[in-house]
């Protein structure tokens, strides 16, 4: 048997390798080494209920602090569980709420409105005109704070203990932030009862093997062990200890720590000698350390005792004596005498803060309470915390506790609590709160409100469940106008997020029909609209065109005030321009108007699509320059906000999108990777996002010559049919179409391609500089042998490029019209002004394109000193953008010459 003592000069028995694992990565963070092994800087200690994990972490915490690092502790319980970040509030609040002004904002840098709601800094019941955060925000701003923290007063070392009872919110980001822990001053630090743990989220359950640790797993001490505490505890010789006594110990607890050191603390009470008479005595003592036997005892503490306890495993850990005093109906003077009868009966621990000397013991109390009883104190309890200034969010765990009694004031308790959770990060916690809300019931005036708040709530991760929410919001009675036009339009969000675009067109198109004022017609018809363009198969594209086209025409002679719901309808005026390819000049005048004044990407009263679209107008327009100088404010927007999900996946992608477009193949790529990377961080596959983040880094890798790759990426997203029911960009069919002509399958390309042009041509979508499948579908047909086709094709592309009038759309068209023409000396032509079109634009990757086409056209004809011309051109050109196959390709040419 071992033992090991700690600095603060206790002994852990039969702990050595689980101490000296944690000695071993304190001493490697104090000299700030780098980790040897991936997860050095991760120890997690697992076992079942009172086998020493708390013990153990505390000794981690003595030690660290002997080696002067900055230790942040917290810990579950039973009763936090369900409030969000708690946690994380316990982990950072008490160092942050200590420091002043300045200082908290140093290290909260930018992040103090992402983060300052989950860690407790700001007013929980504060009403926020600001954006409400996503978790992903959040994280990432936890993660910063975190950081920061370990970089400026750290080493840091961040213990959580009971894990199994954190919160879902805090364990997802101490998962996230554990991959990041060995690069960092940092030590992360868990404990829990492994068969305990929520299913959700499952990274935390996978958190040690995916980061390279191995969980260590504590189990009961041997009889050698049990023998050496009780001989501890009944003294030294000449108090004699006998081994059956020890033996005895041993078998009633099998070699629990907890339950040993409470059957040993009880047998002494009793006056029980450490001999084998008093064996058989041992079990009755245990009995009354825990269950019945616990209650019992606590009873016998008389009731003034029994309440205080009572209140104390309702208010949950940490209480503060005066809360407790107050939830149990008891004077101050009476609080702290039942308090110290508690201490002493080894059932409370601490004097202004109380806790139960063990949770095991917290649980046995809390299950010991009457149910009705345990309702009622959970109900005095949240208006204790409330009239105490802990706000909604404390209290809103003790309003799910109690049954429905139609009370309204808890339906705006539980409300304000939805809000703070939503400013949180905490969606999921607050649709839990407005859903008990709905329970109680509000009354009719607050039904319709409560149900939408409880659709808003969910919208981001579970639109097809806000449907449901909302729809039965519209039934309710006399709804105001305001609150009519609110459900509605978050309805039809929540149907266009559900791949229903058509119905929620139509919803906010009845809306439009009956509504009173002229500015809420105009607000709905603006989202009528917006899904009406993302809509991939909307019927009567060209009506919707031309209602969109005079309701823009209106509002640009008209006298009203330009607001922007007007910026709105100009925006997707331009839009609409460009994907039917109508003279450029008419999108840009129109984009121009919708940017006079600016556009917010995080406006919650508005979509983040409109500015998207409005802001892509000028890189189809041949200046994207303009379109990523917008792309670079909406991102910036997005991280201010705290918008790092869906919202910054687009934004990095479409990003990725303008540079591909533009010809920065290498930062395109870095880009489109990054919105991918988020994009798999946060939402499941299929979504929209995903369309357009794998549909733009395969154009990407296709274009710089990374073809296996692009393979790899379509089949690990099964980027091909059934496609998404919402207009994406690039065109995911006719992406697919090309990675099949560059794997040598003409005729599956040909089956793609025709399919993609049938289905844009029958929505109008006609601009070949919006989606070149034209150009796609020709090289298709050609490898197969039907020049005819491909030519009518390339001829038709170049018609409509001209309609549209960009130098990029032109040059492109002119260049596939080449690939088909009859003679060598037209060919030349038509690339020769294919060139010349692309020095006017920034396009540097279709600009490469042609002039190696040129190259090898001239060469074809004999020509090969001004083939030579072009090669070189096109190698400098292909160097500039990242075209690595183009530049090779150009390069042997000249070699070869």
């Amino acid at each position: 048997m071992a033992e090991q003592k700690h600095a603060g000069g206790g002994v852990l028995l039969e702990r050595d390798a689980e101490l000296d694992a944690a000695r071993g990565a304190l001493d490697s963070l104090a000299a700030r080494a780098v980790p040897a092994r991936p997860g050095e800087r991760l120890l997690v200690y697992t076992g079942a209920a009172g086998l020493g994990k708390t013990s153990l972490l505390a000794a981690v915490r003595e030690e660290a602090a002997a080696r002067g690092l900055l230790v942040l502790a917290a810990r579950g319980g039973e009763q936090e569980q369900l409030s969000a970040f708690h946690v994380v509030r316990a982990l950072l609040k008490p160092l942050l709420a200590g420091l002043g002004e300045e200082e908290q904002r140093e290290l909260l840098g930018g992040w103090n409105d992402i983060v300052g709601p989950a860690i407790g800094l700001a007013q929980e019941d504060e009403e926020s005109a600001a954006a409400q955060p996503d978790p992903q925000g959040v994280r990432d701003g936890l993660d910063w704070v975190v950081t920061n923290l370990a970089v400026s007063r750290g080493p840091l070392v961040l213990v959580v203990d009971d894990a199994h009872w954190a919160d879902a919110e805090s364990l997802s980001w101490l998962a996230s932030f554990a991959s990041r822990v060995d690069g960092l001053p940092v030590l992360l630090v868990t404990a829990y009862r492994p068969d305990e743990l929520p299913d959700s989220p499952a990274s935390f359950r996978t958190m040690a093997g995916a980061n390279g640790a191995t969980p260590l797993g504590l189990t009961a001490l041997t009889p050698d062990a049990v023998a050496a505490l009780v001989r501890r505890m009944f003294g030294s010789p000449p108090v004699r200890v006998e081994d059956a006594f020890c033996r005895e110990v041993w078998a009633v607890t099998g070699g629990n720590p907890f339950e040993t050191v409470e059957l040993l603390a009880k047998a002494q009470e009793r006056g029980l000698a450490a001999v084998e008479e008093s064996c058989p005595l041992l079990r009755e003592v245990a009995a009354a350390t825990k269950g019945t036997g616990l209650v019992a005892r606590l009873e016998r503490l008389g009731a003034s005792s029994v309440r205080l306890a009572w209140a104390v495993s309702v208010l949950g850990i940490h209480t503060p004596l005066e809360l407790a005093a107050a939830t149990a109906s008891l004077t101050p003077a009476d609080a702290a005498e039942a308090a110290d009868r508690l201490r002493a009966a080894r059932i409370l621990t601490g004097h202004q803060i109380l806790e139960f000397i063990h949770p095991l013991v917290a649980t046995s109390v809390y299950r010991g309470i009457p149910e009705d009883l345990r309702t009622a104190m959970h109900g005095r309890a949240g208006w204790v915390v409330l009239g105490a200034g802990k706000g909604p969010i404390t209290a809103a765990r003790h309003w799910l506790e109690i049954p429905a009694q139609g009370d309204s004031a808890v339906v705006e308790q539980l409300r304000s609590a939805a809000r703070a959770f939503m400013q949180a990060g905490a969606p999921e916690t607050a649709q839990r709160c407005l859903a008990r809300a709905l329970r109680e019931p509000p009354s009719p005036a607050q039904r319709a409100e409560v149900l939408f708040e409880l659709g808003c709530s969910t919208l981001l991760y579970d639109p097809a469940q806000t449907v449901g929410h909302l729809r039965a919001a519209l039934e309710q009675p006399q709804l105001p106008d305001q609150l009519h036009e609110g459900i509605t339009v978050r309805l039809a969000q929540s149907l266009a997020h559900s791949n229903s675009l058509l119905e929620a067109s139509r919803t906010t198109a009845e809306a439009a029909a009956l509504a009173v004022s002229d500015q809420t017609r105009l607000r709905l018809l603006v989202w009528n609209f917006m899904w009406c363009a993302f809509d991939a198969a909307e019927e009567g594209s060209a009506a919707r065109s031309e209602r969109l086209a005079d309701l823009a025409l209106l509002l640009e002679r008209g006298e009203q005030t330009i607001g922007t719901a007007e910026r709105y309808v100009f925006g997707l005026r331009a839009w609409d321009a460009v994907v039917r390819g109508e003279p450029v000049a008419t999108a840009i005048h129109y984009a121009d108007l919708a940017q006079e004044q600016g556009l917010s990407w995080t406006d919650q009263e508005w979509a983040f699509e409109v500015p998207t679209l409005a802001s892509l107008v000028y890189m189809f327009a041949d200046l994207p320059d303009r379109a990523e100088e917008l792309f670079a404010k909406g991102i910036a927007e997005y991280e201010e906000a705290g918008w790092r999900g869906a919202h910054l996946a687009f934004g990095h992608t479409i990003l990725g999108y303008i540079r591909f477009r533009s010809g920065s193949l290498v930062d395109a790529e870095r880009s489109a990777r990054e919105g991918l990377s988020i994009a798999n961080r946060v939402g499941g596959e299929g979504v929209p996002v995903h369309w357009f983040a794998v549909g733009t880094l395969a154009a990407v890798l296709m274009a710089r010559g990374k073809l296996e790759e692009a393979r790899q990426l379509a089949e690990r997203y099964r980027f091909q049919a059934p496609y998404s029911a919402a207009v994406v960009f690039p065109d995911s069919q006719t992406v697919r179409g090309g990675l099949l002509i560059a794997l040598g399958d003409a005729e599956g390309a040909v089956a793609e391609l025709t399919a993609a042009g049938e289905r844009l041509d029958r929505r109008e979508m006609s601009n070949p500089g919006w989606c070149g499948w034209q150009r796609a579908l020709a090289q298709a047909h050609g490898m197969l042998g039907d020049l005819d086709l491909a030519r009518s094709l390339a001829a038709d592309q170049l018609v409509r490029a001209e309609r549209f009038g960009t130098d990029s759309a032109v040059g492109t068209a002119l260049r596939a019209a080449a690939e088909f023409a009859e003679s060598g000396e037209a060919r030349i032509d038509l690339l020769r002004r294919s060139v010349d079109r692309f020095e006017h634009c920034s396009a540097p990757y279709e600009h490469t394109r042609a002039l190696v086409d040129l190259a090898t056209a001239l060469l074809a004809e004999g020509r090969g000193k001004d083939a030579a011309e072009q090669f070189r051109a096109a190698v400098e050109l292909a160097e500039s953008c990242g075209a690595d196959e183009l530049g090779e390709y150009a390069r042997r040419a000249l070699d070869e010459e």
